[in-house]
């Protein structure tokens, strides 16, 4: 047995979340070392993390979390996981990882298969969390990626599902659940679409990954993200977290049940007891004149009782499931209180109307046309008077046997309540003040200020109850608590059609929210953990900023994340609920963010991302990929995210939209199309490919070289719907642009401009539909080719300059054509022109970039061969013949690469002199202006070291345009960074 299986045995069998269950106390390996029982090996290792925490070094690391040594230890499970950077990270890798070796053989084409894994899993509902990838869809990647035993690192891991998905990989049946197959010696096949010579689909079973387990190394700046992200990855004893969780659930429910109750009265013929106010009233005075919580306990049990009886009457008391609350508003012309459950919702059709009339003067009202009603009161736990929008109960649904009923709020309902406010809550909770953010000011405007404002008095009470009675080191049962923290909050948002949820990414208390009972949602959550926890291997937990890894240069084999996307989430002000009641909470300093709270715009956002790129880059090995999930329709952040990745060294191979509603990838070809989650590919190049550019940097060599290893990296075919794709990487433009930042971000100056590099390209690698080729490449696409009958064209969008050109270079290629034919589809297709980008004439764009042929001397090859293909009176004809000169006369067409370069040279100089204009001009901005000028003026600014004219013509230009252009904001990003300015 491996070590790595001994380990994974010898742990499994310790209790809640690694800990000793008291029945098992059999040695325990770890790291290496042995140990009598789990307890002692978290005795020692905390004592060593206690003396780290001593060392104002150790303090000193980039996101270290806020919290006091004692309550960072409590949380912590070292080595496993540590609610701090973890210090064991690299004893870790020493016991898990293999080094790095050169000679060992790697090689990876991009994935890009149909994702479409469902959200319904146990695993992915136990804990909610404001972005989380399903671990089906991150297994499929690891899979494809990596070998068993590989290390696989995520640094944003959120609720650590890289981690579960890295554990299952060697699960069988979780990978036979994704539609793949597993033979006996452990190989995985999945299914390809292939079509054969006849035309006729088929698919085959072909080897692509083997089955075993992967380790993760995962890290979140949060410390409630870390703290959940270790218990859904360390070992877990479910049989024993269950009875736990029961009988503390029993336990507090026995004692504070009582809050739940409401009695069950209803109209005659309902089924229900018919209960006169008098009986109600009896029940609500003894409530009332209670001084304990033991006494109404008392009172509610004898009312359970089935001989219980009030006066001449029966009572039946049902369970509450859940509450509904109303704002309560002012009228603005008669000043009375408008409940606005009463005045706006619609019951009979199921409607909330935006406009409704007063109940008392017939006003017509929205919410909008009136103030809130306040209330003052005394806050116990602060100490302190408080004022708050006033809310109260209007609906209550609860359970009497089998069967749901629902109520309006009676006088004894409306007494429990109160009276659970005037009691003081005998356990701990969280009163910490709620921080000033981006989105925490709805909140605060309506007087929620404190953490413990977010809940109702029982709610609050039973929380504090279960957090209390649960053994202090006990994990699981924190993460089962901390599961049941948002759905037990005001935040709960009432639907007149019953779906109801909070807002994702908000801390909103909506005007109708639905108080949820913190004992049922408890039992629901519990049933989910139970499905979800499963006995896995270790993985190694860290909480710190993504730039601050402990881990050694080269040490990890794969990175899966899914990182912040500028404004997207403010992660530190949603978790803070959640940290809380960990007593732990998250360094916002390094917080890859937009903020305005934390003064943090997109260019701080993009500079934090690229220092943790750079840290991603470090770990990982040479020639292996980083796949980063993007989820942000801002053309800006996309761009500041391709940004960040280059300068960080990684090179991009793949860029797909992920169609969530077909559940497939569709490749992106310009910043515009971000509008879906978009899965990057991205490699870091292996130390030969950086050694050689070293020594050749700046040559038409490393030129060269640097093409035919990003080749290698690149999908050579690629099917889509049965027809085959063109892969836009493999397009000229593209493969210049990889170059082009490849050498930038390095700081060499690029050899050849792209008329040069295009020339030089159809020299050196075989082309085929547009895309080039590695000589040992072509053979398989040519094979592969001939059984598709058609080509998937890629969409292009016409917006500027640029896409124009590539419009219209896609257009000619296919079939060269005269003005007069080009000019109505060109007309067409600038509909989406972008306001700031100078207007141009199609002669001036065909004039600058395009050849016409003028009738005299040869028909060029690129009209001849159109011509000839699709026209039977003029095939095998010599290129002079006269009827060929004729129909060839007046067509615009694609040139030779080897003939572009004048063409170039020319189009270059009249930018250049556009772009000095821009640069002399008096104006503070420019409105509108031609961005092919300004990119060809910053690339001889850069060329030149000017700086200092690349600074001051992009703050003429609109701050949107500058940072939606990825080549504008390369060149500007490192004048910035060379010039040593601050933005």
């Amino acid at each position: 047995m491996s070590k790595q299986l001994e380990l994974f045995d010898s742990e499994k069998k310790h209790g809640l979340s690694g800990e000793s269950t008291g029945t098992d106390q059999r040695h325990v390996e770890c790291l290496g070392m042995t140990f009598a029982n789990d307890d002692e090996r978290r005795q020692y290792f905390r004592g060593v993390l206690r003396e780290k925490l001593k060392d104002p070094e150790f303090r000193k690391i980039e996101g270290f979390p806020l919290g006091s040594d004692e309550d960072i230890l409590a949380l912590s499970d070292p080595p496993y996981y540590t609610a701090c950077p973890n210090p064991f990270i690299n004893d870790f890798l020493k016991y898990y990882s293999r080094p790095y070796d050169p000679e060992e053989p790697y090689s990876r084409e991009p994935f890009a298969a149909d994702v479409s894994e469902g959200k319904n899993d146990p695993i992915y509902n136990a804990h909610s969390y404001h972005t989380k990838v399903p671990h089906k869809a991150i297994m499929r990647y690891i899979l494809h990626y990596t070998e068993p035993g590989d290390i696989v690192f995520d640094g944003f891991c959120g609720t650590g599902m890289t981690g579960v998905a890295a554990q299952l990989c060697g699960d069988r049946t979780a990978v036979e659940s994704l539609g793949y197959k597993v033979d006996d010696q452990g190989v995985v096949y999945r299914q390809e679409e292939h079509i054969d010579e006849s035309g006729k689909k088929r698919t085959e079973w072909t080897p692509f990954s083997k089955l075993g387990v992967r380790y993760a190394i995962l890290n979140d700046l949060s410390p409630a993200a870390t703290f959940i992200a270790y218990n859904y990855n360390a070992p877990v004893d479910v049989a024993a977290f269950e009875r736990e969780a029961k009988r503390i659930l029993e336990e507090v429910e026995d004692e504070y049940g009582w809050m739940y109750a409401t009695l069950a009265h209803g109209e005659p013929g309902s089924g229900l007891p018919t209960l006169d106010e008098g009986m109600i009233r009896e029940v609500a005075d003894r409530i009332k004149q209670a001084r304990t919580a033991d006494e109404v306990r008392e009172i509610m049990a004898e009312l359970t009782t089935k001989s219980s009886k009030v006066g001449n009457g029966r009572l039946a008391v049902g369970k509450i499931n859940y509450t509904v609350w109303s704002d309560v508003f002012i009228c603005p012309d008669c000043t009375q209180e408008v409940i606005f459950w009463d005045a706006a919702v619609d019951k009979e059709i199921s409607k909330v109307h935006k406009e409704f009339p007063c109940p008392y003067c017939g006003a017509s009202l929205s919410k909008r046309t009136m103030d809130r009603a306040w209330v003052t009161k005394y806050d116990k736990a602060l100490g302190q008077m408080i004022r708050q929008v006033k809310q109260v109960p209007v609906l209550i649904n609860y359970t009497l046997g089998r069967k749901r009923y629902e109520k309006t709020p009676d006088i004894v309902d409306i007494t429990l309540i109160e009276k659970t406010e005037e009691l003081e809550i005998p356990y701990w909770f969280p009163t910490d003040a709620i921080p000033e953010g981006d989105k925490t000011g709805e909140p605060l405007r309506i007087g929620i200020t404190h953490v413990h404002h977010f809940y109702t008095k029982r709610n609050l009470w039973v929380l504090a109850a279960v957090h209390s009675k649960s053994s202090p080191g006990s994990s699981v049962l924190k993460t089962w608590l901390t599961s049941s923290l948002l759905g037990t909050t005001k935040m709960y948002k009432f639907r007149v059609d019953r779906k109801m949820s909070t807002v994702m990414g908000t801390l909103y208390v909506p005007s109708l929210w639905t108080e949820n009972g913190a004992f049922k949602l408890l039992k629901h959550k519990l049933g989910d953990f139970v499905k979800a926890l499963h006995s896995r291997g270790p993985a190694v937990v860290s909480t710190a900023s993504a730039n601050a890894i402990i881990a050694g240069d080269g040490s990890c084999d794969y990175v899966f994340t899914d990182p912040p996307f500028g404004g997207n989430i403010m992660y530190s002000e949603l978790n803070f609920l959640w940290e809380a009641w960990l007593k732990v909470f998250t360094n916002n300093k390094p917080e890859a963010v937009e903020n305005k709270t934390q003064s943090k715009g997109l260019l701080e956002y993009q500079r934090l991302m690229t220092e943790c790129f750079k840290e991603y880059y470090r770990v990982l090995k040479p020639g292996r990929w980083m796949t980063v999930e993007f989820h942000n329709s801002k053309n800006a952040v996309w761009n500041a995210i391709q940004e960040a990745l280059q300068v960080a060294g990684f090179v991009l191979a793949d860029v797909r939209t992920l169609d969530k509603k077909q559940g497939s990838f569709n490749q992106v070809t310009q910043a515009g199309a971000v509008k879906q989650d978009i899965i990057i590919s991205c490699y870091k190049p292996t130390s030969e490919l950086e050694e050689r550019f070293r020594l050749t940097a700046g040559t038409e060599e490393s030129v060269w070289d640097f093409v035919r290893n990003h080749l290698k990296k690149l999908p050579v075919f690629a099917l889509k719907d049965g027809n085959m794709e063109i892969l836009a990487e493999r397009q000229n433009y593209l493969l210049f642009d990889r170059m082009v930042a490849f050498h930038v971000q390095r700081g060499v100056l690029v050899p050849m401009s792209a008329a040069e590099f295009y020339a030089g390209l159809a020299q050196r690698f075989p082309e085929r539909d547009g895309m080039y080729f590695l000589p040992e490449q072509v053979s398989e696409y040519d094979k592969k080719r001939m059984t598709v009958k058609e080509v998937e064209q890629l969409q292009l969008f016409v917006t500027d300059e640029s896409s124009a050109i590539q419009w219209l270079r896609q257009q000619l290629t296919k079939k060269p054509q005269t003005f007069q034919e080009l000019h109505p589809q060109f007309l067409r297709e600038i509909s989406g022109w972008q306001r700031y980008e100078k207007p141009l004439e199609l002669s001036e764009l065909l004039e600058q970039n395009f050849l016409r042929y003028d009738g005299e001397g040869e028909v060029p090859s690129q009209i001849h061969s159109y011509l000839s293909s699709n026209f039977k009176d003029l095939r095998n004809l010599p290129k002079d013949d006269e009827r060929l000169r004729k129909k060839a006369k007046d067509r615009w067409y694609v040139p030779d690469p080897n003939k572009a370069s004048d063409l170039e040279k020319l189009r270059e100089r009249a930018l250049l002199r556009e772009f000095d204009e821009y640069r002399e001009s008096k104006q503070k901005r420019l409105t509108v202006f031609r961005l092919e000028a300004i990119r060809a003026g910053f690339k001889r600014a850069w060329e030149q070291r000017d700086y200092t004219t690349i600074i001051s013509v992009a703050r003429k230009i609109p701050e949107k345009v500058l940072q939606e252009d990825p080549k504008l904001l390369m060149w500007y990003d490192l004048a910035l960074t060379r010039s040593g300015e601050d933005s």
